[in-house]
């Protein structure tokens, strides 16, 4: 699957895999991607690389921002 924009990356979370982007979760997953000694953190950037986990940190911003209003 080519995550290459927001909206592909989000159809992917909501739609695709199901999970509902609540205020808690994208809260959560924001602190965990920015701990670079977080173990799931560490394995994202060996799957996925450094740049797509600066993206995927954007998207879960711009996500926080959408939910905040």
């Amino acid at each position: 699957m080519n995550l290459a924009t927001y909206e592909d990356w989000k159809h992917c979370i909501t739609d695709l895999c199901g999970i509902p982007l609540t205020p808690e979760y994208v809260e959560k997953r924001i602190s965990e991607l920015n701990d670079r000694e977080n173990y799931h953190t560490k394995s994202f950037i060996k799957s996925w690389g450094e740049s797509h986990l600066e993206r995927t940190i954007g998207w879960f911003e711009r996500a926080k921002q959408e939910l905040n209003g």
